[in-house]
């Protein structure tokens, strides 16, 4: 067999490989473009999704005592524990600890996000984090462009046990749409 029949042969493979994507894809159409934006690739490990056995521990931990914190618009908010040093949240505010993971709450409606918020905040303790990023968005697309997850994820941060400080994040890590959490030492 010379060089000429064996070239010959590839494309006769390499057409019919085409018809047959051709005859595969004929009734595809492009998706509707929407101003969501879809990470292709993650650097941070994937939450396990939670099962019926991990919602009585995550009402546990974030009881609804009635605890709420009502914030103007424009405040830059934080909190830290009764009896935590002053210069700890400084030092969480101009970024001494390094973020070691993130979550993304943007697209989950109240249940899920706290349901999840709660997961990774347990699963950070355990994996000995100390300082992680919650992205809860500024809620520009959220009904009279309140930021309603916002609010709620500060509540939710405070009622958490092992929270021990947040605050907003820097601009460069998501100003007014992030908040950076302190969180206790597992080993105390």
């Amino acid at each position: 067999m010379g060089s000429d029949d064996k070239s010959s042969s590839e494309e006769v493979a390499g057409d019919e490989d085409a018809a047959l994507f051709r005859e595969a894809m004929r009734d595809v159409r492009p998706l509707t473009r929407t101003k969501k934006i879809i990470r292709a690739h993650s650097k941070h490990q994937a939450l396990p999704q939670p099962g019926a056995s991990d919602l009585p521990d995550i009402q546990d931990v974030l009881a609804d005592d009635g605890w709420q914190w009502d914030m103007a618009e424009s405040e830059e908010w934080s909190f830290a524990r009764p009896g935590l040093q002053r210069y700890t949240l400084r030092k969480l505010r101009r970024g001494n600890w390094p973020v070691q993971d993130e979550l993304d709450l943007h697209g989950l409606n109240r249940d899920e996000a706290r349901r999840i918020l709660v997961i990774f905040l347990n699963q950070g303790v355990l994996r000995g984090l100390r300082c992680v990023r919650v992205i809860h968005g500024r809620g520009l697309s959220s009904r009279n462009r309140k930021p309603v997850l916002k609010i709620l994820t500060g509540n939710w941060l405070m009622q958490h046990g092992d929270v021990l400080a947040f605050c907003q994040a820097l601009p460069e890590q998501g100003g007014s749409g992030a908040v950076l959490v302190l969180l206790r030492n597992a080993d105390k």
